[in-house]
């Protein structure tokens, strides 16, 4: 893996949104790809939709896989690798969940075994239907797919902890038969490491997969409480980097920022620039980035209905494949990254979080842990994070690079 800074974006079509695997148009996505391709990007993240492609539990369609390898050879052709997620799952507040799982046969997403099985089967085509492409990255489990495991989700499948870990691990490893050897990773949102009954935990984000994936959105009360510009606001991607690493078990493992975006009306249209250049900065200076993925690459046309306001102008570019100033400045911020070594000194500062994952609320936006962080970054200080647990581990710290810890209740 390059120890360079990865910089790419989540690919939604500018014709049809994910829709277009329905009426699939390979010299559209070339169009959409090329304006990816001139901000000097150098990946995309894909999302086959899976009920378009696993409609039965039995049926993989071999066409919708054809056009999911074309995509990736035409990303190919224009210099750029593509990461593929599987189980979608949930995007932009829509739920795509096959008929198979649903109404009169509704069984749970994590626990019935034959759903499992037929999950493990799916992952493990698309990955193998991948696995001689030198452009692929590799495997993300599914879209934040958490989020259909507890509340506020108007009907979860609800599992144990010890359930969901078992279920992860199927998944990763259909995806490591399919494709051996690629970066295959899981990737949930927030609530993984704010919500206190999730299912979902930080340990298996963090530990879990060949990277931690972390998804940074600041209409989760972050931009609500501290507004546009606050510390917070600006470095909420950089929080969560740096929260992750409280419980992973390698003090050098990577994290992928593979979410994050710009939401209106809390970042204003005029504004999205300026948030885009101040969270990939912050983040740049969180030692073992991996990467950083915009959301998204192009608006949602005004054709398509219901969705929530925010989720229509999120793209980089418009309908009409032309960058908005937020595209020049990650492009900017792509080209300065690689032009000066990325190397961020060490976080020497690391603030206690509970070991517990039902205490996580605690790092939440408004809980002690959060609202610490940032008054010592707005200090200076440059914060990391560290579990109570291994708060008093001489050699833990020290291969982490930390020489203080506090706790929330002593930073003032």
């Amino acid at each position: 893996m390059s120890s360079a800074v990865r910089f790419g974006v989540n690919y939604t079509p500018s014709e049809g949104w994910f829709h277009h695997w329905l009426d699939f148009d390979l010299d559209s996505v070339r169009a959409d790809l090329d304006s990816i391709a001139e901000l000097g990007l150098d990946h995309i993240r894909v999302f086959p939709i899976w009920p378009y492609f696993q409609p039965n539990r039995s049926l993989i369609r071999p066409r919708a896989v054809e056009q999911l390898v074309a995509v990736a050879d035409a990303a190919a052709e224009r210099g750029m690798d593509v990461n593929v997620d599987g189980l979608q799952g949930h995007l932009s507040s829509f739920d795509f969940l096959p008929s198979w799982t649903q109404t009169w046969h509704r069984r749970n997403l994590f626990t019935d075994p034959e759903v499992v099985e037929g999950q493990a089967e799916y992952l493990r085509t698309l990955a193998a239907a991948l696995a001689d492409r030198p452009n692929f990255i590799g495997m993300t489990v599914g879209n934040e797919i958490n989020q259909f495991s507890a509340g506020p989700h108007p009907d979860p499948d609800r599992a144990q902890t010890d359930l969901v870990d078992a279920w992860l691990e199927r998944m990763l490893t259909a995806c490591e038969k399919g494709a051996p050897g690629k970066l295959h990773l899981h990737a949930e949102y927030d609530a993984a490491w704010y919500q206190d009954d999730m299912p979902f935990t930080p340990a298996q984000a963090a530990r879990r997969g060949a990277v931690t994936a972390v998804h940074s959105w600041v209409f989760n009360g972050t931009a609500q409480r501290h507004g546009r510009t606050g510390v917070a606001t600006e470095h909420h991607a950089a929080y969560l980097i740096e929260l992750s690493k409280a419980w992973a078990d390698d003090p050098a493992r990577p994290v992928w920022l593979q979410e994050v975006g710009a939401p209106a009306p809390l970042v204003p249209a005029e504004h999205a620039a300026a948030f885009t250049e101040a969270t990939v900065a912050n983040a740049l200076d969180c030692p073992d980035l991996w990467g950083v993925t915009w959301w998204c690459s192009h608006d949602v046309s005004r054709d398509l209905a219901d969705f929530p306001e925010l989720e229509y102008g999120l793209g980089l570019l418009t309908n009409a494949r032309r960058p908005k100033d937020s595209a020049r400045a990650l492009a900017r911020a792509a080209r300065s990254a690689r032009e000066q070594a990325y190397a961020p000194k060490p976080r020497t500062t690391a603030l206690v979080v509970p070991t517990e994952p039902a205490r996580r609320s605690l790092c939440a936006p408004g809980g002690p842990v959060f609202e610490a962080f940032f008054r010592l970054t707005a200090d200076g200080a440059r914060p990391t994070t560290v579990l109570a647990s291994r708060a008093d581990d001489a050699e833990h710290l020290t291969a982490r690079g930390i020489t203080e810890v506090v706790t929330p209740d002593q930073v003032p």
